[in-house]
């Protein structure tokens, strides 16, 4: 039986399509052209750059899960976790990695976050009975992904501070009031389309392999492993380790005597050293061969890294085109009309459309607001639309580039729709807290 083909080949193709016939009317073909080979090249850059970033952080994961961390975490939070994921064994690693990528997106750690999610999605991969086809899992995993809530949106922050934004922080609240939202509508939608669009025999073929799940009784690392936990003096020397870095708060407190810009410094530049202490702590204290553990994790990454290069070069290619052709422009202009009665600026306009198709541009264009007028309304709200928001099909081709998945069902559906969500939810609670 012929299936009819996934949402994302449409919308790659006519990306391509209109980028061409606007180019041909707007007299931008040249501009069209270069921004093609451009966008292919800054793709694999991309990718290159992604290589480092996914060995050390892969690497990292790779310690806490010999160590038995992830188990732990996966039993902390399984009630909630096996409501949303049926499908997935309460014990299984990709619950714990999960875990760990949405803690990591909570937090606003955009680096850690991205190698943590491509670990779940290679998990999850794992329990898939149709190979290179999204499963209901997967599905709902990316909509929470690219509409995760959000407590500390650090970039952003940082922009309003470097613009003089009189309280760079007030988006805080907003942010984390829209990803709320979005997230609520991007699980609803997921589990509403998972109904409608059961592909057949997907329910009674979802057999998991025994060795996949990890005991979910407690105690036994994810991987049969031998651990040679250190002696009392090892563990003195890492108390010592721990105790040393809050003495180091303490001793920077008592100097500076500004906690409060203390605190901001440690939500900005400590939180991610200090994870990466802890994971490796933790694992030492296990009894795992850190540094062996961490290199095995690191070759996975490279592979993993180097996977991609396909999926994201299709991608930002037609996102470049689109946007280099002047078809981007008309689309604002189409719906400048209809954005107007809602209460959304014109400027907030390119954001929200430019969001989900690419970080880089959305932050340039969010840049330039609030550099312009650092404590308008129309800073705030671009400022809490890219807290709140995910650039979609950058995370879609990322983490299913990752595993190979090319059907992705509902997948983008449903991520969209929680990207409208959280622009709506933004726009309100603006209108309201401004």
């Amino acid at each position: 039986m012929n299936k009819k083909p996934a949402l994302i080949n449409i919308i790659w193709l006519f990306l391509i399509l209109l980028s061409v016939v606007a180019a041909a009317y707007s007299g931008k073909m040249k501009e069209t052209l270069d921004a093609s080979f451009e966008a292919a090249k800054g793709a694999v850059e991309l990718a290159i750059g992604l290589v480092g970033i996914m060995a050390l952080w892969l690497g990292l994961m790779k310690v806490a899960e010999v160590g038995g961390l992830l188990s732990m975490v996966a039993r902390a939070v399984r009630p909630v976790m096996v409501r949303l994921f049926p499908e997935v064994p309460p014990g299984h690693s990709a619950m714990s990695a999960m875990i760990m990528n949405i803690s990591a997106n909570v937090l606003g750690l955009g680096n850690a976050a991205t190698p943590m999610g491509i670990k779940a999605m290679m998990e999850l991969d794992k329990l898939n009975p149709h190979k290179g086809q999204a499963t209901n899992a997967m599905a709902l995993f990316l909509a929470i992904n690219t509409s995760s809530v959000t407590i500390l949106p650090l970039g952003i922050i940082g922009v309003r501070a470097a613009a003089g934004a009189a309280d760079p922080a007030s988006i805080i609240i907003p942010t984390l009031i829209a990803t709320i939202c979005s997230t609520t509508v991007a699980i609803a939608a997921a589990k509403i389309l998972a109904r409608r669009g059961e592909p057949e025999g997907y329910a009674v073929d979802l057999v998991v392999n025994p060795g996949d799940a990890s005991d979910s009784s407690g105690g036994e690392t994810p991987e049969k492993v031998d651990l040679s936990p250190p002696g009392r003096l090892g563990k003195v020397v890492a108390i010592s380790i721990m105790a040393a870095i809050g003495s180091a708060f303490i001793y920077r407190l008592t100097r500076d005597g500004d906690a409060l810009a203390l605190g901001k410094e440690v939500i900005t530049y400590w939180l991610v050293p200090l994870i990466m202490c802890g994971l490796l702590l933790f694992g030492y204290v296990r009894g795992v061969r850190v540094y062996e553990a961490a290199t095995d994790g690191a070759k996975e990454g490279f592979q993993v890294a180097i996977r991609i290069i396909p999926f994201l070069v299709m991608i930002l290619v037609a996102i470049g085109m689109f946007r280099a052709s002047g078809a981007f422009d008309i689309l604002v202009r189409i719906l400048e009309p209809v954005t107007s009665l809602i209460g959304m600026p014109v400027d907030a306009l390119p954001v929200a459309l430019m969001r989900p198709l690419s970080g880089t541009g959305a932050f340039g264009l969010v840049s330039e607001v609030v550099s312009r007028d650092p404590n308008g309304f129309s800073s705030f709200l671009v400022s809490t639309m890219q807290g709140s928001t995910e650039t979609t099909f950058y995370v879609l081709a990322i983490y299913f580039g990752a595993i190979g998945v090319t059907r992705i069902r509902h997948t983008l559906a449903t991520a969209l729709t929680a990207d409208v969500a959280g622009i709506g939810a933004a726009l309100a609670v603006c209108h309201l807290m401004y």
